[in-house]
């Protein structure tokens, strides 16, 4: 038996909501691990695979099924009755320590569930829930999933000390390796989203610096680095098309990111019902959120950080 670990992240590039970076555990028996990180068969290929491909902005009842079968599979989150319920049993950090930071009069931007309720269909639900049936006859038996949340306060937190996004990234994906490992009780095998443009993560890494590490490759596809202690962590270009579990962390991810700009976007129609339905990316009707919401901002008094995101400087 051998423990793999699939890594993801979802809201990297935009310009509002927080990215969520998503760690999936399966215990691997023979030869299952071919199936764990490879390409989803025909029978999975709806189900399964980039979130980015599979769904569109406002439509994640599918990542949301996936949750929620994990957590009644795993019995982690099993009892979570609301989608806040959810994450916060699926969350790295808890809910008080992501508030920390938070104005307490502007917290519901982030944190009002209000209204929030789980969405997936009993069709769509039993269809995952084979779909895991399937993969332990196959040798592939998911144990847990776990999520980190960066608001855009963090994200910029980081850039005020030189931190790029492609490193806030990276950050989240090593806590979740090392938590993943710490759970396993031994060595683990880990495929990672490729990060930004990096071929060469030792001078980047941040929990995993310092630690003693052998490369076993690094390159444009795939840079792969075994950590005595921790086990072999990679990072693979396209991985949440080519692996099957970095799919399902992705679509986990996209359901929770959704649900995030989604509350960031009712938070502030309750004092402008005319803004759109913004996504949080870079496209015009985000442009147009930002822009016609800057007013009810300033008024209410809504830091700047705690909206948008920044990035650093170009040189």
């Amino acid at each position: 038996m051998s423990y793999l670990v699939a890594v993801d992240e979802n809201g990297l590039g935009p310009r509002l909501g927080p990215l969520i970076v998503t760690a999936v555990t399966a215990r691997c028996s023979g030869d299952a691990a071919k199936v764990a990180f490879g390409r989803p068969g025909r029978s999975f290929g709806a189900r399964l695979g980039d979130s980015k491909a599979l769904v569109a902005y406002g439509d994640s009842a599918l990542g949301e099924a996936w949750a929620r079968a994990i957590a009644e599979r795993t019995g982690h989150g099993r009892d979570a009755t609301s989608p806040d319920a959810l994450f916060a049993a699926l969350s790295l950090d808890a809910p008080e320590t992501l508030r920390a930071h938070c104005p307490s009069e502007h917290e519901r931007q982030c944190w009002g569930p209000e209204t929030e309720r789980f969405v997936a269909d009993d069709d769509t639900l039993g269809k995952v829930r084979r779909d895991l049936g399937r993969l332990e006859k196959k040798g592939v038996q998911i144990v847990r999933v776990e999520v980190s949340l960066v608001c855009s306060a963090a994200i910029n937190r980081a850039v005020d000390k030189g931190m790029s996004r492609f490193q806030v990234d990276l950050h989240a994906m090593e806590r979740l390796v090392l938590s993943a490992r710490t759970h396993a009780g031994e060595d683990i095998v880990a495929a990672c989203g490729k990060v930004g443009g990096y071929d060469r993560y030792g001078d980047v890494f941040g929990p995993l610096a310092g630690r003693l590490h052998a490369v076993l490759c690094e390159g444009r596809p795939r840079s792969e680095y075994q950590f005595p202690g921790i086990g072999r962590v990679a990072f693979v270009r396209d991985a949440d098309e080519s692996h099957l579990l970095v799919g399902m962390a992705s679509l986990v991810g996209k359901w929770l990111r959704d649900l995030m700009m989604m509350r960031v976007v009712r938070y502030h129609r309750e004092a402008d019902e005319s803004l759109p339905m913004a996504s949080g990316y870079h496209d015009p009707v985000t442009t147009r959120f930002i822009a016609e919401s800057a007013l009810s901002r300033r008024k209410r008094g809504l830091p700047d950080t705690c909206f948008q995101r920044r990035a650093l400087p170009t040189v």
